[in-house]
């Protein structure tokens, strides 16, 4: 694959502490939140535009995701359970507690009209929608964290990884063990399915990207030694040319998504990146934008071409 030009087109400022999480939005909205409880929409298509504040809570926020048949915004209040913003009314409407613990991640099928979010204390919780009715809390790991959940809706089957050093594949419907994958040598941050379905690629505290034959009983394939530290999220660009990676190393990676060889490094140094971790990424719309944020309390608007 020719090696893409990155180019960061916009830094987005505004939140008041670390950014943790993002999710795509409708088009090219991007939304964001963290340490300082705001959530805010972007435009990655205009990204002069200042952001809009949709939301105040009063703890941090680790999980964002758009569901795109009720255009709502849910995310996970840390210790208060999870919340719903219409996004067209631009106000609250649902709300379900949870166990008082930290909600990592959030991922919702929209064929079952179900969501599903890892707890800290190694908890899944399943919820109904749109009503937000708890429908079942699942012990998965004894003690850990499920930092990380991934949907494959073809297969009906739900990764989960977490801080025990697994990534679980369960059933999307019964939730019941199908797989474990055990090869990861420290906390799962992150896992993705391929936008064909047929890998799956887990990342976390070892700096490693594995890839998992899915096809094959989620066989080993590979393993790349990405980063320096701690990987915090992968994410496949939407026409499946790319992965970007990010770390507690300050830097970003885009990579080429077939067979993982390394196309550009993002950085302070070389691309006046971020200067702390970079938390989590986001490829919205249609023009090859990545967007990224961190610690340093803001986003960054990447253009990815040839």
């Amino acid at each position: 694959m020719v090696r893409p030009e990155v180019h960061k087109i916009a830094a987005l400022t505004g939140h008041r502490d670390a950014v943790y999480a993002m999710t795509g939005g409708p088009g090219s909205a991007v939304y964001s939140s963290g340490a300082d409880g705001l959530v805010v929409g972007w435009d990655a298509a205009d990204p002069a535009r200042d952001g809009e504040v949709l939301a105040r809570v009063e703890n941090s926020v680790y999980a964002l995701r758009h569901v795109p048949a009720l255009n709502w915004l849910v995310l996970g209040h840390n210790f208060q359970g999870v919340q719903a913003i219409d996004l067209g009314q631009k106000t609250l409407v649902r709300a379900a507690a949870l166990p008082p613990v930290a909600i990592f991640e959030i991922v919702v099928s929209e064929s079952r009209q179900r969501l599903y979010a890892g707890l800290a204390d190694g908890t899944l919780a399943v919820l109904t929608l749109p009503d937000l009715r708890l429908e079942q809390l699942l012990r998965v790991a004894q003690g850990k964290s499920l930092r990380c959940l991934a949907l494959h809706e073809g297969r009906a089957e739900l990764a989960v990884g977490s801080s025990d050093a697994r990534t679980r594949i369960l059933d999307l419907d019964s939730l019941a063990l199908k797989y474990e994958l055990g090869e990861s040598t420290n906390s799962v941050f992150s896992v993705a399915y391929s936008p064909d379905g047929g890998t799956l690629l887990t990342a976390g505290r070892d700096a490693q990207i594995r890839a998992w034959d899915v096809a094959a009983g989620y066989a080993l394939v590979q393993t790349v030694g990405a980063h320096m530290y701690t990987i915090n999220h992968l994410a496949f660009s939407p026409d499946g040319r790319y992965l970007a990676s990010c770390s507690l190393d300050k830097s970003i990676k885009i990579w080429d998504a077939a067979d993982r060889t390394l196309l550009r490094v993002l950085d302070r140094a070389r691309a006046a990146g971020h200067g702390t971790s970079v938390n989590r990424l986001v490829w919205p719309g249609t023009e090859n934008r990545l967007v990224s944020c961190s610690d340093d309390r803001s986003l960054a608007v990447w253009q990815v071409g040839i």
